[in-house]
């Protein structure tokens, strides 16, 4: 039981956490999604009314029901126009997530103010929220899910609570075309969007838990290339826009392939858990590591290009004060790397270019005997 609790609070927490950069990334094409899909059920919307008509609805409820079709084209357009700027604005999933509720609630409220039975028990209209907490899972945002049930669950409850208030008579809840509204059935369908909710959410976290896993090298844990991938832009974007520098330093293991063959596969993992170890105690804010394969990691500073050797030669010292014991009883054994480092934007607008400039003086430094940090060409 108490492994249960720690569990599913583990995952209250993922939900409710901010998503790191590979989940905002895919995020912001899922909004873009939802905004192309909100768009087309939107021009769907306009077939209600005329159904409607033709079922032999009322004048009044189809007019209600084309005004809100009408109305909810145009904000589709609105969002789907601003999700096309893929993560300029960072409220636009909560905007549009709202939107989607309250609008389904607008529509419940001018029913109900036609006819009380409508506004509870309209089940195509109800199942406006149903479609607004699905459409969560494709942003990949916990938070966005749970905001979504949360405010569907309090605005529907409020309208429940308004009708039953205003009805004088338990006859003004009876109607021939939406049958009775009884507070059981009600309730019911306020449980439905908690299930709903939960369902979405653990969706949601089954795919953060996914993506993770794919920006997340196996053996140390630390953000692999696809990661990298993602996270550079914005951190260009960032440095441009603060008129700061960056760094990358490329980092090998010097003869790690020694390692492997001297004590085996498993030695060599260890050795490599060894130096992730002391590179993450030595990290200070503003600094990201991540494993882009074998024995090669890169390390991101946000420091001038001279700063950042001082700081990535310090790391090589200290790494060299911490040998390593391949084996239990074995002697230690100490390890080094060598490293190239090039600078944004002076050296390189993108990573591809950085990463050339950065291995470049990486093979220099091996060249010089390993064991060292290479920040200029030679």
């Amino acid at each position: 039981m108490h492994a249960t609790g720690g569990r599913l609070r583990d995952i209250a927490i993922a939900l409710l956490s901010r998503p790191d950069e590979i989940m905002l990334e895919v995020g912001a094409g899922g909004e873009l999604l939802v905004a192309r899909l909100r768009a087309v059920l939107a021009a769907m919307l306009l077939l209600l009314p005329l159904a409607n008509a033709l079922g032999g609805g009322s004048v009044k409820e189809t007019m209600i029901g084309l005004g809100g079709a009408l109305f909810v084209n145009v904000f589709a357009q609105l969002w789907l126009a601003l999700a096309r700027q893929r993560r300029q604005f960072r409220w636009l999933p909560f905007a549009s997530a709202a939107f989607d509720v309250s609008a389904t609630t607008l529509v419940l409220i001018a029913l109900a103010m036609n006819h009380l039975p409508a506004g509870l028990n309209s089940l195509i209209v109800w199942c406006g929220y149903v479609l607004a907490i699905l459409l969560t899972a494709l942003r990949s945002d916990g938070r966005i899910t749970l905001f979504a049930g949360a405010l569907a669950i309090v605005q529907y409850g409020a309208l429940a609570l308004v009708v039953f208030a205003l009805a004088s008579s338990p006859e003004q809840l009876l109607s021939s075309d939406y049958g009775a509204v009884t507070a059981g059935s009600q309730g019911q369908r306020v449980l439905l969007l908690v299930m709903i909710t939960l369902i979405t959410a653990m969706v949601v976290y089954r795919m953060q838990r996914l993506i993770e896993m794919s920006g997340t090298d196996g053996l140390t844990r630390l953000p692999n290339r696809t990661w990298l991938l993602h996270r550079i832009p914005r951190l260009f974007e960032s440095v441009r826009q603060d008129g700061d520098s960056l760094t990358l330093a490329l980092i090998d293991v010097d003869h790690f392939k020694r390692i492997n063959d001297s004590h085996g596969h498993h030695a060599g993992d260890r050795a490599l858990r060894h130096v992730v170890a002391v590179l993450r105690e030595l990290s200070e804010p503003g600094e990201w590591l991540a494993r882009i394969g074998g024995q090669e990691f890169v390390l991101v500073l946000r420091k001038p290009i001279g700063t950042a050797w001082e700081r990535v030669d310090a790391i090589r010292r200290a790494l060299g004060e911490r040998p390593f014991e391949a084996e239990r009883g074995a002697d230690a054994m100490p390890l080094s790397f060598s490293a190239g480092l090039a600078g944004f934007p002076q050296e390189g607008a993108d990573l591809s270019r950085l990463l050339r400039r950065a291995d470049n003086r990486l093979q220099q430094a091996k060249l010089q005997g390993r064991n060292r940090v290479i920040a200029r060409d030679s």
